[in-house]
């Protein structure tokens, strides 16, 4: 039994959702990591609603945070900075998701950074990247998507477009991206042995999961619609469907042989030939069927069936579906009062054995002492950055 990313030491200096993702599976992976916190309240998501039961503890910070340690740290203090750079000198990576210029005001800059460990690979996270004249501006998951054309492609044709309840750009323009970034720069200087500085744009990243629709874009003389494409809503072999109980299936027919499987299933061939039909009577014809039945009853009825038809499920569904609890994607962590917290488990599958840990996320501060005594701080000056840390 091994962990993967066993050696690799990561600072992380995120607050959030698209660092807290992208160190947590860092995390998972064997890396350690080293959330270093401001002493006067940490990550904010430490506060955030809604709480575990009986506690004043944060349940997203809980989703976040797992196999990680904290060290507070006043990187404003001239003593912050200096500490905060001795750590430096015994890890490899540090992720930040500051506003562009944040980490040059602190005078924690790469190039200050590379003064110390010259191979140290710096990935900054931030909405619009490090470059170009939003390259400061405030923004969210929303305002990424907005500005990469892909939330006006999202909703019905005639409705206006509809926010994902995932934050697409936060998770997959920032996080993924930058874990991605991180392991390229890492295997890279196991090679030359140089650093690396990452600038990952959420609004870059964004827009380079649309290559499909750029690529329809660029070719076809009527531009890409809200609810008028293939698969957003524009086709009847590919949708969402209401049942008889007012809940919905997913119909993703979208190759031909699974079309004719749901024809033939719902005993409709008269329909075969009308896949991608714009004739608003046929897709009036499916919704009718679809009506007929229960969303029980219609997951039932496709389950023998090779056709891409699914039940919409309700959040509080998901975990008691055969196929997640069969994929072990839901883990349970222990609070110190005893209590057990559910959590969604690091995705990854390895037919190798290895290691995962599995520990809890840490209290703010919690590995300071353990941390500056690995640096070699003394007894003294414990007590002394400890008094600090208080004023």
């Amino acid at each position: 039994m091994y962990q993967l990313l066993n050696g690799i030491r990561i600072l992380d200096l995120t607050r959030l959702l698209p660092g807290g993702y992208a160190s947590q599976l860092l995390a998972d992976l064997g890396a350690e990591v080293l959330k270093v916190e401001d002493p006067w309240q940490g990550d904010y998501l430490r506060w955030m609603k809604p709480y575990l039961p009986g506690t004043k503890e944060s349940a997203l910070y809980w989703a976040l945070n797992r196999n990680k340690k904290s060290l507070t740290l006043n990187l404003k203090s001239s003593d912050g900075r200096k500490t905060f750079l001795r750590l430096v000198t015994k890890y490899d990576v540090v992720l930040e998701g500051f506003r562009p210029g944040v980490m040059d005001s602190l005078g924690l800059s790469y190039k200050e950074l590379q003064k110390v460990n010259p191979s140290v690979i710096l990935c900054s996270i931030s909405g619009y990247g490090q470059s170009g004249p939003y390259n400061r501006r405030s923004g969210h998951d929303i305002n990424y998507l907005a500005l990469s054309g892909a939330l006006n492609l999202t909703g019905q044709a005639a409705g206006a477009p509809v926010p994902p309840a995932v934050q697409v750009a936060d998770i997959g323009g920032g996080a993924l991206m930058a874990v991605t970034g991180i392991l390229s720069a890492y295997i890279a200087r196991l090679q030359t042995g140089r650093g690396q500085y990452i600038d990952v744009s959420m609004l870059d990243g964004v827009i380079s999961w649309m290559a499909m629709l750029y690529a329809q874009q660029a070719v076809e003389d009527s531009p890409v619609k809200r609810g008028e494409g293939i698969l957003n809503g524009g086709e009847v072999c590919y949708g969402i469907y209401e049942t008889r109980d007012a809940r919905f299936m997913s119909l993703g027919a979208l190759e031909p042989k699974f079309w004719q499987a749901f024809c033939q299933a719902i005993d409709r061939n008269d329909l075969a030939d009308k896949q991608f039909t714009h004739d608003p009577s046929v897709l009036s014809e499916v919704q009718t069927i679809f009506k007929t039945r229960t969303q029980e009853e219609w997951t039932a009825f496709f389950n023998d069936k090779d056709v891409c038809c699914e039940p919409v499920l309700e959040l509080s569904e998901v975990r008691n579906h055969p196929q997640i609890q069969a994929r072990n994607l839901f883990d349970l962590l222990r609070h110190p009062n005893g209590m057990l917290v559910e959590v969604l488990s690091n995705p990854l599958k390895f037919a190798e054995k290895v290691e995962l840990p599995n520990q809890i996320p840490p209290r703010l501060g919690e590995h300071t002492r353990e941390i500056l005594q690995d640096l070699r701080f003394t007894p003294e000056e414990i007590k002394m950055y400890e008094r600090a840390e208080i004023e």
